[in-house]
């Protein structure tokens, strides 16, 4: 699992698919202190793409698959009906899926933060802010996991082109 790569010319943490690879002062580390944070730093995240992956398949998406009664009166007071519960609720167990997957984590980051925008404006604009910090607060480690995986887009990129 773990992958070592050439000296990097830039003093910043670089993190690759599935890796804990990291580069610190222009010197590959494979040991020591920079080694290590980058480890640990790796790990942190991937336990938090895995909390959010969770949460999202299980109590978020779940509810809205099952027609759960408190999901289905929310989307009936949206107006939405079924129809956009369930449409929402497969968006959110795709980007629960895609989160744990090494090239599709950043992409799923971002649609799923693109989710908790629209979450937000309805929460504002139908429940009068009730439960608006939700999605705003779910948004920070979202925001964080597109950042730090923004490098797997490439990968991703580099599969489509081949693919068509």
């Amino acid at each position: 699992m773990s992958e070592t790569t050439a000296p990097a010319p830039t003093t910043s943490l670089t993190v690759t698919a599935g890796s804990d690879v990291s580069t610190t002062h222009g010197t590959a580390t494979g040991s020591g202190a920079g080694s290590a944070r980058a480890r640990r730093a790796w790990i942190a995240l991937r336990a938090l793409q895995v909390v959010l992956a969770l949460f999202y398949g299980f109590a978020s998406a779940l509810p809205k698959l099952i027609a759960h009664p408190s999901a289905a009166e929310s989307f009936d007071r949206i107006g939405w009906g079924s129809a956009g519960m369930y449409t929402i609720g497969l968006l959110e167990l795709a980007g629960a899926v895609a989160l744990l997957i090494p090239v599709l984590q950043s992409v799923a980051a971002m649609a799923l933060s693109a989710l908790m925008v629209g979450a937000f404006v309805v929460q504002v604009t139908v429940f009068d802010g009730q439960y608006a910090a939700t999605p705003v607060i779910l948004m920070v480690p979202l925001t964080l996991i597109a950042w730090a995986r923004r490098g797997h887009n490439a990968d991703l990129l580099r599969l489509v082109r081949r693919q068509a």
